[in-house]
């Protein structure tokens, strides 16, 4: 089994709300960076830079408050593949102290944007996926 490379993020001032802590949109963001990544990796894996997906569900919970000028790792992993969809959960984590600040999970659904409509994921997608797959 192969491991997602972990997604460090420096948080920046303007991540920050009126409380000083992180505000609670900006970690839906960090996860998007991350899942991003993974896309792109995995679409270069075979060359193709046109696979298309869709987020269909996202949720997060917060743990602890996390500030401006910390720098926290997004470690994620493939937990679910389905027919059409993959689910992808994230840890968001102080990179010093390794303290957990937050966990989310997504659902990513192979999408064709022309036709509006979800599709079966290629037998390549779902090959790098399961390299990916961590048992729960």
């Amino acid at each position: 089994m192969k491991t997602i490379p972990d997604t460090e993020i420096y948080v920046r001032y303007c991540e920050t709300d009126a409380s000083g802590h992180v505000n609670n949109t900006s970690y839906y963001l960090y996860m998007e960076e991350a899942r991003t990544k993974f896309l792109k990796h995995m679409s270069k894996q075979v060359g193709n830079q046109d696979w298309k997906f869709i987020l269909a569900s996202t949720k997060c919970d917060y743990l602890a408050q996390a500030y401006a000028h910390e720098t926290l790792t997004v470690t994620s992993k493939i937990t679910r593949i389905g027919t059409k969809s993959f689910s992808m959960e994230h840890e968001i984590k102080n990179a010093e102290t390794g303290k957990l600040i937050a966990k989310g999970e997504a659902v990513i659904v192979h999408y064709n944007f022309k036709l509006q409509r979800s599709e079966p994921l290629t037998p390549e997608m779902r090959s790098i996926l399961e390299q990916y797959l961590v048992a729960v």
